[in-house]
């Protein structure tokens, strides 16, 4: 269990430390020198850490795509985050 609770607890981290930490394991991977249980703990760390990325970087393009537009390409205004 405490490894799936290591896999969950990157949901209050920036994407700043997120990425960080995916570079640290990345490079550790790439070295290969590893143990292969080990190799396999930190590679789903690693994914748990990119999901998370993903998510807050969608959440920042849909912040993005809710400015309106004119017919010109000027901002108009904007949406409510929601789609309300």
């Amino acid at each position: 269990m405490t490894e799936n609770a290591n896999l969950t607890d990157v949901s209050s981290y920036s994407f700043e430390k997120a990425v960080a930490e995916l570079e640290g394991i990345v490079a550790r991977l790439e070295r290969g020198d590893v143990a292969l249980d080990e190799s396999i703990s930190i590679y789903e760390r690693g994914e748990a850490l990119k999901k998370h990325c993903e998510t807050l970087l969608a959440a920042a393009e849909n912040r993005i795509e809710k400015i309106r537009l004119d017919r010109a390409g000027k901002p108009q205004g904007v949406e409510p985050l929601d789609g309300a």
